[in-house]
């Protein structure tokens, strides 16, 4: 089992910046890829930002240039850095850890409770 464990998350005005972090406890050496996904109202959940390995980064178009997905090895957590924030980032955001286990490396999904980001003036 891993268990994810969110921060960050808050009210902020439009083009300021938040910093969300996730930090993963548990079975953490079968972890490979580690992410932030987001739903907004009325919305599917989305991918926003993925990283694997050391520094392998991949970003939905709509935030490309304006958020920085990092990670810490050492502490096994996560960083989104929220740049320039638009009111169409509100979203519930959620951290994500997936895993590769079994002879057939099957991958297994495991998730935050999510946190709250507003965007609004």
């Amino acid at each position: 089992q891993v268990q994810l464990v969110e921060s960050g998350g808050g009210l902020v005005q439009p083009g300021g910046s938040l910093r969300l972090s996730c930090a993963a406890s548990g079975s953490i050496f079968s972890i490979n890829t580690m992410g932030w996904y987001r739903q907004g109202p009325g919305k599917e959940r989305e991918l926003v930002a993925t990283i694997t390995g050391g520094s392998s980064t991949n970003y939905a178009d709509s935030v490309k240039g304006r958020f920085t997905i990092s990670r810490d090895n050492a502490k096994n957590t996560v960083y989104l850095q929220m740049n320039s924030l638009k009111p169409e980032d509100t979203a519930v955001y959620y951290c994500n850890a997936a895993a590769l286990r079994g002879p057939w490396n099957t991958r297994r999904d495991y998730w935050g409770q999510g946190t709250q980001v507003t965007v609004s003036s």
